[in-house]
């Protein structure tokens, strides 16, 4: 047996599947993602991306930290691909118990998949720094410079920079979903960036399976390992 017949054979008997995913599962949407040879990393400016999009350049230069997101984190235009439909589908049928995801752009919840994990926020959710009033990806996409709530409060996007923590109450879900897991599915992630990467630790089942385009530091823990593009894997697997 394959290891794609395998996955389908531990899809199709599994009521208790758990993924956990990164930016490749988005790449198939045409968002790139950030450490692959044409990644936002390999892209030149005057900072590197982690400086840009950091509590402390947030801070310091607000202008410029909004001319990047912008111009670098918003695809309002994206649709979800077949690893996006395959999980929905998965849910929907009663056997994938939760997507945990350290994407921002809010594909699975389009999908139709509806419990998601969202660890590092959402662009599609934005805050008023002073009020708390909330808005949509509208106030930042359509406004130029620092967006202002109408209190005159600066809009922050509802997204985890670096510097800044988890959700401590999401973080803790996703540990509940991994450690009570059948079968977890790791996709589209380097497996480099903590706390999010520990999270696999939390993993005693028998069924690990990683699906990636390149090798992981955890590829010798998974007890599955699929390469290639995970819309085709998962889209094959659970039949759309």
């Amino acid at each position: 047996m394959t290891e794609r017949e395998t996955l389908k054979q531990w899809l199709s008997e599994s009521e208790n599947i758990v993924f956990f995913g990164g930016a490749g599962v988005s790449t198939e949407s045409k968002i790139p993602d950030f450490r692959s040879t044409d990644g936002l990393y390999n892209q030149q400016y005057a900072y590197p991306p982690e400086t840009i999009l950091s509590h402390t350049f947030y801070m310091r230069r607000p202008e410029e930290f909004y001319r990047f997101y912008r111009n670098k984190m918003l695809f309002p235009d994206a649709e979800p691909n077949r690893a996006h439909k395959a999980l929905a589908k998965l849910e929907q049928e009663g056997r994938l118990r939760a997507v945990i995801t350290q994407n921002i752009d809010g594909l699975h919840q389009k999908a139709g998949s509806r419990e998601v994990l969202e660890l590092h926020g959402s662009v599609l959710r934005n805050y008023c720094t002073k009020c708390g009033k909330f808005y949509g990806l509208e106030a930042v996409l359509e406004s130029e410079g620092v967006p202002r709530c109408i209190c005159g409060g600066v809009i922050k996007p509802d997204v985890v920079l670096y510097e800044e923590g988890l959700d401590q109450h999401t973080l803790q879900k996703a540990v509940y979903y991994i450690s009570n897991a059948d079968v977890l599915i790791i996709g589209g992630t380097s497996l480099t960036v903590y706390p999010a990467a520990g999270l696999i630790d939390y993993y005693w089942g028998k069924k690990l399976v990683l699906i990636n385009k390149s090798v992981t530091p955890m590829d010798s823990r998974a007890d599955l390992v699929i390469s290639g593009p995970i819309g085709e894997i998962l889209g094959d697997a659970a039949g759309v």
